[in-house]
């Protein structure tokens, strides 16, 4: 992503957030309500048949506005999230590149990923609880809990404190670190291809598809762990006494290995345009930056010639 200081990655880190929320939203409420929904019983029908099923029920009972439930939270929080994990990214490429400042290797661009997954949690992980708890109010006759995500934090500092707000945090770094790895990794890869290892400006549809694809890699990579803290994260108190594990436990024996990649479809076909808009609108404020501040740019250059 071209030569930026921490600062440029984290103001169109955020803006780039923005991008992926608006775009990519509904595709997550289908997500978590896949993820969530109860285990029909014998002789039972599920609540969802799948992806496209549930969409419809949701737009029938709900109205458009239900695919965007739970919206408030993400979109608060995803412009510091993005920010601080681009930010993070590009502490990485500091800490894990060549003391010479050279080019980093492929290896050494995953590792930075990785790093950048740490930073994000202390603001992923209660979101992404508000979220989710905020998501799987659905249907027009079921009870309304939650009015809204200040709603959320009140009652869950009232039956826990921090530590409900935060339940689930755990989960959100096995999640993220490892996939924040390959989201970035695979954007650089992808781009570096399609401009000749950065010798050429990407176009706005390499941008696309180098960012489309990095969000599809983050998700093969983190599916499971999102199913894991999606279940953990919307439990009744209690009911999982030793968190992550416990969950893993039941639902390897209730519903075995492929329920880690429970709403994988409504993930994969989000990831793409989502992640392409968040890229695009990362090049497109990283132009925008440097349209503004074009002496400051070069004034920067110059100094860093002088002994």
């Amino acid at each position: 992503m071209g030569d930026m200081g921490p600062a440029e990655y984290f103001v169109c880190g955020g803006f780039g957030g923005v991008c992926t929320v608006i775009v990519g939203h509904p595709l997550d409420t289908i997500k978590v309500r896949l993820q969530t929904m109860p285990i029909a019983q014998p002789g039972q029908v599920p609540l969802y048949s799948g992806t496209w099923d549930c969409m419809k029920k949701t737009v029938r009972y709900e109205g458009f506005k239900g695919l965007y439930k739970g919206m408030g939270a993400p979109l608060v929080g995803v412009a510091p999230i993005f920010a601080i994990s681009f930010m993070g990214y590009g502490v990485g490429k500091k800490i894990f590149g060549p003391s010479d400042g050279g080019a980093l290797t492929y290896t050494e661009m995953g590792a930075a990923g990785a790093f950048s997954g740490i930073f994000t949690t202390l603001i992923m992980a209660p979101g992404e609880r508000i979220k989710c708890l905020l998501q799987i109010q659905q249907g027009p006759n079921a009870p309304k809990v939650y009015k809204g995500p200040v709603d959320v934090v009140k009652k869950l500092y009232k039956q826990g404190g921090i530590s409900s707000i935060y339940r689930g945090a755990g989960a959100t770094l096995l999640r993220d670190v490892p996939a924040s790895g390959m989201y970035f990794l695979t954007y650089e890869a992808i781009r570096d291809y399609l401009t000749k290892n950065g010798t050429e400006q990407p176009g706005i549809l390499g941008t696309i598809v180098a960012g489309g694809s990095a969000g599809v890699a983050n998700w093969l990579v983190g599916m499971p762990a999102d199913v894991l803290k999606s279940r953990l994260q919307t439990a009744p108190e209690g009911t999982y006494k030793n968190g992550i594990r416990d969950v893993f436990k039941q639902l390897m024996k209730t519903e075995g290995p492929l329920a880690l990649y429970k709403g994988i479809t409504p993930v994969l076909l989000r990831a793409f345009p989502a992640n392409a808009a968040c890229f695009v609108g990362f090049e497109l404020c990283k132009k925008f930056l440097d349209f503004l501040f074009p002496k400051q740019k070069v004034t920067n250059v110059d100094s860093n010639k002088q002994p």
